[in-house]
């Protein structure tokens, strides 16, 4: 399917503008990238796996209709390689006035007294240090001169326990608290904010629904999961000049999930 041209929206025309997405070869950080393509931004996407991010990257491209977009493989938990990609995208479009740290794991699932504490270490060094990591590039490479705005990818996790997904959503909370943290200390020229998703219906959160859909959708009022086209929409708002007094905020896009009490 071609990717149709929505610039004339009001205050989501980006030309001109560079973002960097990370986690970006499939899913939630795939279809972030192909909205802010289609808006006219010039774009980053990276994940770790060679092949699917040239992949995308080429898939990207074509349903764009030629848009500008670098595709690179790189680790975000290696300092050496958030260096390189952020360097790489201001030396090949001038810029980077769009942040979106969307890279994310979840190793371990169940009790945190039988969790293992190097995949504890891992998960929040991938989750927040990584992410933090990105966004001190990003302001010294370009933003703290020229503006910009930051979005990092949460989750309902955490803003509420789950007995299941502990070690995730402790990290997705230190996120969230980061994202307050950071719009304090960079405002007025960077925005910086969080998207919290409920369930969206990726290979990242297959588990939670696959063979089970329906009964997944019963508990949200919208009777539905989430879409990543759902989560691109919001990112694309929040970066747009349509947004421009928020900041701080992790919005929730959950269906109405946490209005019921329950996180499913």
């Amino acid at each position: 399917m071609t990717l149709t041209s929505d610039r004339d929206i009001s205050g989501r025309d980006f030309s001109g503008r560079t973002a960097l997405v990370t986690g970006a070869s499939r899913g939630i950080g795939y279809a972030i990238a192909a909205e802010l393509v289609r808006a006219g931004a010039a774009v980053t996407i990276m994940s770790r796996k060679a092949d699917d991010i040239a992949a995308a990257g080429e898939q990207l491209a074509k349903e764009a209709d030629g848009a500008r977009v670098l595709a690179i493989a790189g680790n975000a938990g290696r300092d050496e390689d958030r260096a390189e990609i952020v360097r790489r995208t201001i030396d090949a479009f001038g810029s980077l006035d769009i942040l979106i740290n969307n890279t994310g794991i979840n190793p371990v699932y169940g009790s945190l007294i039988e969790a293992d504490l190097s995949a504890a270490r891992k998960i929040f060094d991938t989750n927040v240090v990584a992410a933090l990591g990105f966004v001190q590039l990003a302001v010294k490479g370009w933003m703290a001169e020229h503006g910009g705005n930051v979005v990092n990818i949460s989750s309902v996790g955490g803003l509420r326990s789950t007995g299941v997904l502990g070690l995730y959503g402790a990290s997705k909370a230190a996120m969230n608290h980061l994202t307050m943290e950071l719009a304090w200390q960079l405002g007025p020229k960077i925005r910086v904010n969080g998207i919290a998703p409920a369930t969206v219906k990726t290979k990242f959160a297959e588990a939670l629904y696959v063979d089970r859909e329906d009964e997944a959708a019963a508990v949200y009022p919208m009777k539905r999961l989430g879409t990543p086209e759902d989560v691109a929409k919001l990112v694309a708002f929040l970066v747009s000049d349509n947004a421009s007094w928020i900041t701080g905020e992790t919005v929730r896009i959950d269906g109405g999930l946490l209005a019921t009490g329950t996180l499913g």
